[in-house]
């Protein structure tokens, strides 16, 4: 079946298009094993993670992460994907060409805890650091903040071992707020955001961004 005829289906008409052609039920198959995979993969970035802040929280009084947010990639959106970065539309390019098909966001209570989650899961040994993008040291120009990790995590099966790609996404909860704000506003309405709407957003970034030195601030003085 043509991937390109899938992507302009609804999801109803594009389930009834995947069960009466046979010619693709092999494809089919190893989609779901390729999805399998890096569900796995979130599932152990996530205990990871919550045996970390567990363990912070043993030590020294203080749990590092507020929440954890976990998502794949719908088939839509890899398929949709691929298209847009110019890339064969095949399982071999998911595999090679999309490094967030699986995708977990931290959200931390403090600014230091950011890096000292992403500091704390990297010095694992079965942990590989692909990528790093610090959009809190270097804040994107409308004022998006977050700490990007793409890491490799091993996934055991019988016989073989898979390293997948996972993209961490690490920030505190203002950046959060901010982020999901912006998110809506500039991409869940039909309406162009104006420059000056973009200005403000900015602006409140900057403030968020100023409460969250002073709450670290505040939190490092009342634990002096």
């Amino acid at each position: 079946m043509d991937f390109e005829r899938i992507l302009q289906m609804t999801t109803s008409e594009r389930n009834l298009a995947l069960l009466q052609d046979e010619a693709f039920v092999d494809d089919v198959t190893e989609f779901l094993a390729i999805r399998q995979l890096y569900n796995a993969a979130i599932k152990q970035v996530r205990t990871k993670l919550e045996i970390l802040n567990d363990g912070f929280q043993v030590e020294h009084c203080h749990n590092p992460i507020h929440h954890i947010e976990c998502r794949l990639k719908s088939p839509g959106s890899m398929l949709e994907k691929l298209r847009r970065k110019g890339y064969p539309i095949e399982m071999q390019s998911l595999r090679e060409g999309i490094l967030d098909i699986a995708g977990v966001r931290v959200v931390c209570n403090y600014l230091n805890d950011v890096n000292l989650v992403a500091d704390l899961l990297l010095s694992q040994d079965d942990i590989r650091l692909l990528k790093k993008k610090d959009f809190i040291s270097n804040p994107k120009l409308n004022g998006y903040r977050s700490l990007h990790l793409i890491v490799s995590v091993p996934i055991f099966l019988a016989g073989t071992t898979e390293h997948i790609p996972v993209e961490i996404q690490i920030r505190t909860i203002a950046m959060d707020y901010w982020a999901s704000l912006e998110h809506h506003l500039k991409y869940k309405t039909e309406n162009d955001v104006s420059d000056s709407l973009k200005c403000r957003l900015k602006h409140d970034a900057d403030l968020l961004s100023a409460i969250d030195a002073d709450l670290q601030d505040i939190f490092c003085q009342m634990n002096a």
